[in-house]
């Protein structure tokens, strides 16, 4: 039956006004969704399209890298340049290797970078175990000062470092030059070490105590196999920073037989400046494909996650 005083003709009938409410307030919560829908699509949409310009900033230089070091002269000199060498050559990498000792160089390169990142991790390895599980105000300032030496800049300290290497009889030296490096990339090296020590569980360390090992044992045989992914990670930086730097083996090294390949590169320019841009661009190419092989070769081991499930709960 119907009230004829209901207001706007309302019916009192049992659940026609429910059903109307309902409806109502769902199609209210299916806008909301589809308005959020939008908004997330619009959002990852964005997000993936700052990512891919971010990703060809960065391919950038070295693709058009690869494709210099492949032109003929003809082509270097044209005022429309393209991106794909019309008639490829290999005559730049052939002048490189004649023009300058690209080989020894690259061979001086590797020692100084793969022995003081060898050396680095051999040292940050353990301090880096002592910061991490000993927090007091030493370790405290210890770490404070890691960070803060990061900031300083090189022409700070390269005249005093080398007065102190001239007074050791180490300029001009591959051992003076591997002692730099060690020295500059330890506090990065200790500072990241020192996260993923604060990553392992210190129940592991307890548990391996209970069964009697000291702490020597404990850091080589229980902490140190679950420190392979920083270590890994902290050695490729040290070794690519040490492989690319420029600033010390210029002032330290005079020699030409012991230059590194960072500085090699410098004999393509000219004495006006002027570069020879051909043979150029294909030793800085060969002087990059080491970094990104190594890096290709252990990014696996790169990766977080490998005590998950490590300690019961």
């Amino acid at each position: 039956m119907r009230d004829s005083g209901a207001k706007g003709g309302r019916t009192t009938e049992p659940g026609k006004p429910v059903k109307r409410r309902s409806a109502a307030r769902r199609g209210a919560g299916n806008a909301v969704t589809a308005r959020r829908t939008a908004t997330r699509t619009a959002t990852r949409t964005g997000q993936y399209a700052a990512l891919v310009a971010y990703l060809a900033f960065l391919a950038f230089p070295f693709l058009w890298l690869i494709s210099t070091a492949f032109k003929p002269p003809r082509e270097l000199g044209s005022i429309h340049p393209t991106w794909i060498p019309e008639a490829p050559t290999l005559e730049n990498f052939r002048q490189a290797f004649s023009q300058q000792p690209l080989l020894a160089a690259a061979g001086n390169s590797l020692l100084a970078a793969a022995v003081s990142a060898l050396i680095a991790i051999v040292l940050a390895t353990p301090m880096a175990y002592v910061l991490a599980r000993y927090r007091n105000r030493l370790s405290r300032a210890a770490t404070g000062w890691v960070v803060i030496s990061q900031a300083f800049p090189l022409v700070l300290v390269i005249i005093p470092l080398f007065l102190i290497l001239k007074g050791l009889h180490l300029v001009d030296s591959r051992i003076g030059l591997i002692m730099v490096y060690v020295v500059w990339s330890l506090p990065f090296a200790l500072w990241m070490l020192t996260g993923y020590v604060r990553s392992v569980p210190p129940e592991l360390e307890e548990a391996a105590a209970v069964d009697g090992a000291g702490r020597l044992r404990t850091l080589v045989s229980v902490t140190a196999p679950l420190l392979a992914p920083g270590i890994v990670a902290t050695a490729l930086f040290a070794f690519i920073t040490a492989w690319n730097e420029f600033f010390f083996a210029l002032v330290l090294l005079k020699s030409p037989g012991k230059q590194t390949l960072p500085v090699v590169l410098t004999h393509f320019l000219g004495t006006e400046g002027v570069a020879d841009l051909g043979p150029l661009a294909a030793a800085a190419l060969l002087a990059t494909l080491p970094s990104l092989l190594l890096f290709a070769v252990v990014q696996r081991r790169i990766t977080g996650g490998m005590l998950a499930g490590a300690v019961k709960s």
